[in-house]
């Protein structure tokens, strides 16, 4: 069974699409087909404008009716749709959705940052790992920063904040964004009764991985992020881009998106990050995979 996710965020829209299939021991396999990122950026509209631009709408509905005609070719008969931090903040963002929905046939949802915080834990990642140890989702965009504190098998805490690369690189997030972030994860570690272990969602973080060398499930230290910090925030995006072999549109938002990292572990006194490769689409594809389930049960 195909099943397809697509999620709208501030610095660029995803669609992935995924086979949902039965292991031996009767849990489902999520495996990917295809995976289909255009870099929108519309929270450089939004975060400075409170709007998006005519321009960038046009982008977004070019982007899914090319979104739409994959699905039609990988024969996809279910999908959920979501758009998160930007188009939350848009002025004209249920305006743009209505168009969306008339030019594309696409619904698509504007989700709370809970929700979205929701979506991402739906993948349960830590559900593999060492049940003796509590952790931390951590997941950066670029308007939002969700975090969700997973620990024995249950869910403990989840917040969304509006610190994200894009509304940093603009200048957006104040000292009371990182200090309601920090009185957070100081508030709810109190609760906590196991050491304490990250686990890394989005772009940024899974290219630092792959940069990194590390082999797969091997977690990247808390050192090891703060020198790359120190090292990309040493040079320009231009030398970025060549020195890393970076796109434009990540080569600007590492930086900060390092920031946020780096301040959350510290804060915590997190030690180590493990990057799984999930993402808001691949909780979207859990999510539509369990409400089938509910709705029509498989045979």
């Amino acid at each position: 069974m195909k099943l397809a996710a697509i999620d709208i965020g501030s610095n660029a829209a995803r669609l992935l699409i995924s086979e949902a299939s039965p292991k031996s021991n009767g849990e489902m396999d999520f495996t990917k087909v295809n995976l289909v990122r255009v870099p929108l950026r519309l929270g450089f509209d939004v975060f400075a404008e409170g709007k998006i631009s005519e321009k960038r709408a046009d982008n977004l509905i070019n982007t899914l009716k090319a979104y739409k005609h994959l699905l039609t070719v990988y024969e996809v008969k279910y999908l959920k749709a979501c758009a998160t931090s930007a188009m939350r903040d848009a002025s004209n963002g249920a305006a743009i959705m209505q168009r969306v929905k008339d030019e594309t046939g696409l619904d698509i949802q504007i989700i709370t940052g809970q929700q979205e915080a929701t979506y991402i834990y739906e993948n349960h990642v830590a559900e593999n790992l060492d049940k003796s140890k509590s952790y931390l989702y951590i997941d950066v965009g670029g308007g939002s920063t969700e975090l969700t504190l997973f620990s024995g098998n249950t869910l403990k805490a989840k917040e969304s904040f509006n610190i994200g690369t894009i509304r940093l690189l603009q200048g957006q997030v104040t000292e009371d964004h990182w200090t309601a972030m920090k009185d957070f994860v100081k508030t709810k570690l109190k609760t906590l009764n196991s050491p304490l272990v990250a686990i890394g969602s989005g772009g940024n973080i899974n290219k630092i991985f792959s940069l990194s060398k590390r082999k797969e499930g091997k977690p990247l230290t808390f050192d090891q992020l703060k020198d790359y910090l120190k090292e990309f925030s040493n040079f320009t995006v231009e030398e970025r881009i060549h020195i890393y072999n970076l796109r434009e549109d990540r080569a600007d938002v590492i930086v900060p998106a390092l920031q946020v990292y780096v301040n959350l572990m510290r804060w915590a006194n997190i030690e180590e990050i493990y990057v799984p490769k999930i993402g808001l689409a691949d909780g979207l594809i859990h999510a539509l995979y369990n409400e089938i389930v509910v709705s029509s049960p498989l045979s």
